[in-house]
This record gives structure tokens, sequence and C-alpha cells, in this order.
């Protein structure tokens, strides 16, 4: 059943967008991670274009990160001065990555820009993800154990000004670095499309040492705010939120997340971290071979309008 995506401007399979949803949505119930990394490829893929993929997907991780927001908080588990502090850096790197997302489009090289952020990104992710996968394993296999260590922060971090106490985290720290993950995270959201939760949790986790227990709610407000703030600001500025398309992936993204947290279960973490770098690296393999493959069409004529 074929499906007219009035802002994309091109007829779909409505059961192709489902099963992508839903794909996805087990793919972020498997792993905890929001998909966006996976959504917005997915969609370019199949022939929507970047801008519009990567703003549509924005609504989509909006809606899908608020009901694990909202179980997080019920269970006590976010820390909301962190979130302050974090969103401090999340809004405004939000706000830079759409200015630029519209001054990349309105000269041209939006669609570049995508994929090359996304085989930089993905590629050195997953590359990462997977070698420490393997690590994991075959320091299971052969009995090896790690040396645990204090969950401190980084030297540098410790030495920053402008330190702050988070109480429900129980961490000191300087207000400097956290700011700083946050414009990066929201930066890169607007652009790439891309709740960020795959970044922004190890950074957290490494580099402030964030416990486990409040790292998951907190980066999900996180990405709740900044895909809020980036849905708003790409419908205002570049018209190109394609809600029908947000919709229709809601819904599958719903369903899939269901059997995906059911999946996830039932793995060793060793393990998922393995499947997840190589579903990661793969994807930012594919996006460099759409670069350097010759193109079916050599030419193309394209509106470089930045208001739509």
């Amino acid at each position: 059943m074929q499906l007219f995506l009035p802002i994309a401007d091109i007829p779909v399979n409505v059961f192709l967008i489902l099963a992508m949803g839903a794909a996805v949505g087990f793919v972020s119930g498997m792993f905890g991670v929001g998909g966006g990394f996976l959504m917005t490829p997915l969609l370019i893929f199949i022939g929507i274009a970047p801008g519009v993929a990567v703003a549509s997907v924005a609504s989509h991780m909006a809606a899908s990160s608020f009901s694990g927001a909202l179980s997080y908080w019920r269970k006590r588990a976010i820390d909301p001065m962190l979130a302050l502090v974090l969103l401090c850096g999340g809004v405004s790197g939000t706000a830079l990555g759409v200015w630029v997302f519209a001054l990349l489009r309105s000269v041209g090289q939006l669609d570049l820009m995508i994929a090359l952020s996304y085989v930089v990104l993905l590629t050195a992710v997953g590359t990462l993800m997977f070698l420490e996968g393997l690590r994991a394993i075959m320091r299971a296999r052969t009995g090896a154990t790690t040396i645990k260590r204090r969950a401190r922060a980084q030297g540098w971090v410790l030495s920053l000004p402008l330190k702050m106490r988070f109480k429900r985290s129980k961490i000191y720290l300087s207000a400097i670095p956290i700011v700083g993950i946050g414009l990066l995270v929201g930066f890169l959201g607007a652009i790439m499309g891309i709740g960020g939760s795959f970044l922004l949790i190890p950074l957290m986790i490494y580099i402030l040492r964030v416990p486990t227990s409040t790292v998951i709610g907190t980066a999900l407000v996180l990405t709740l705010t900044t895909m809020v703030v980036a849905t708003v600001l790409h419908a205002v500025t570049n018209h190109l939120v394609d809600a029908v398309l947000a919709l229709v992936l809601m819904v599958g993204g719903v369903i899939g997340a269901q059997f995906g947290a059911q999946a996830g279960q039932r793995i060793r973490g060793e393990h998922l971290r393995l499947l997840l770098g190589l579903l990661i690296l793969s994807v930012g393999i594919r996006f460099a071979v759409e670069l350097v493959i010759r193109p079916d069409e050599l030419y193309s004529i394209r509106d470089l309008g930045g208001g739509g």
C-alpha cells in the first residue's frame, strides 16, 4: 500500500516504513539506544532526502524518548541538576546545529555533510565498540579478570574550575565538561538526526564517571529536550519535518521496542556490545560506499532555497 509523504514529496510503501520503524525499535529495545543513528540512514537509503530524514527522525526520537524518560523519573533514576547543566549545552548545540544545517542546505552541501558525518562518526564508534566487545568476549573465554578502577572522573576533568555537587549521582565535578558534552551531542543531533545516546552514555560513564544508576535516565532527558527543540527549529526554519513519516515510524518503533527489550535480556552484555559495534560499523561502511560509487545520474536538479 502506497503512502504519499507531503514534505518528502515521494510515495512510499507504508508497510516498508512500518517494518523499518519496528526493526529500529527492536534494536533500540535490545541495546538501550535511541536508534536515530540507524533510522536516518535507512530513510536515506530508500530515497528520502537527507534533510527530510534528519528533521523527521528528530520528532520520532523525541516521542520515543518521552516514555523512557518518564519511566526513569518515576524510579528516581534521573539526576535533575546534572540534566539541567547538560541541557545548557544541549539546547545551545541544537540551535547551532540547526543554523549550520540551514546554511549547508542553502549552499547545496547538506547531503554531502550528512554522509561524511555518518562515515566518520559511525565507523569510529562502531570500530571501538566492536573491539571492546571482542576483548570482553576473549577475557570471558580465557577466564581473565579486569582490575576494577575507582569510579573517579579523568584527572583533567577534576582540575577544571566551576565545580558543582550533583547529589543524585553523588559526584562533584566542574560544569565545563558537562556543558561541552551537551553542546556536542545537541549539535550532532541537529545535523545528523541522532539522539546521541550511543555517544553520550559512554562519555558520561568513562569521562565524567556518572554512575550507571542515573546515567541512562539523565541521557534520555537530554535526548528528549534537544530533539523537541530540533523538531521545532527544523519545522520553523527549514520546513522539512514530515509529520506523516514520523507518525508511521513511531507506530512501528513502539511495537519493535517491546520485542527488542525481551531479546536483549537473553543476550550477554559483551555480545550485545559486539553486535551493536558491528551494526554501527556496517552503517558507516555503507555510507562510505555510497560516497565513492558512480551514481546512475551524474547530474540532478534540486531546489537550494533555504526556506522550503
